[in-house]
């Protein structure tokens, strides 16, 4: 498993945390302890699939995407296909599984946080609402942004409703195949 490290405009692919170090070393302004190390070494090989950031000073990060890719060209040309996050997409069309094209219909699930009025009163507050639908699209993604676009546009959805992240828990998707009885 390998590195893209990006700083700036200054990026890379390294192997090791060692040439990560190197790398981030050579830059200003980047100071490397060896918790921020440990703690590298450790993302590096854990399964985990997900973009880390980590933190320079106040409102300045460096972030590190695992990839397959050896070489930065190569890391480019591909774009995500290179990320593991791809790699671990789920078969059966879980969240993470957003990155590929799979067309088809998908049910997808959405707990968001709703504002409510409350009555007699120019206040509100904000309730847990689940949403359910089943959806023609070409990946994870577009179903979760589909369901969003639709309960925006209600009118009874007020528009500070708050809606999770596509990688959150409160977002779930499921492929159901290319006819909507197959599942």
């Amino acid at each position: 498993m390998n590195l893209y490290i990006r700083f700036f405009d200054e990026e890379c692919v390294v192997s090791s945390v060692e040439e990560a170090y190197d790398f981030l070393s050579s830059l200003g302004g980047v100071k490397l302890d060896e918790a921020t190390m440990a703690d590298l070494r450790q993302y590096m090989e854990s399964p985990m699939p997900y973009p880390k950031r980590y933190k320079v000073r106040p409102r300045v990060y460096f972030i590190v995407i695992k990839t397959t890719a050896t070489t930065l060209a190569e890391f480019k040309m591909n774009g995500e296909k290179n990320q593991v996050a791809a790699d671990g997409a789920k078969a059966d069309g879980g969240n993470q599984g957003g990155l590929f094209d799979r067309p088809g219909w998908y049910e997808g699930e959405i707990l968001f946080k709703r504002v409510i009025p409350i009555a007699g009163t120019n206040k509100f507050q904000y309730q847990d609402t689940r949403f359910a639908a089943r959806c023609k699209a070409h990946n994870v993604q577009e179903c979760y942004e589909r369901i969003v676009e639709h309960l925006r546009s209600r009118q009874d959805v007020d528009a500070r409703s708050q809606f999770p992240s596509i990688k959150g828990k409160n977002f779930t998707c499921t492929y159901l195949g290319m006819t909507p009885d197959e599942a």
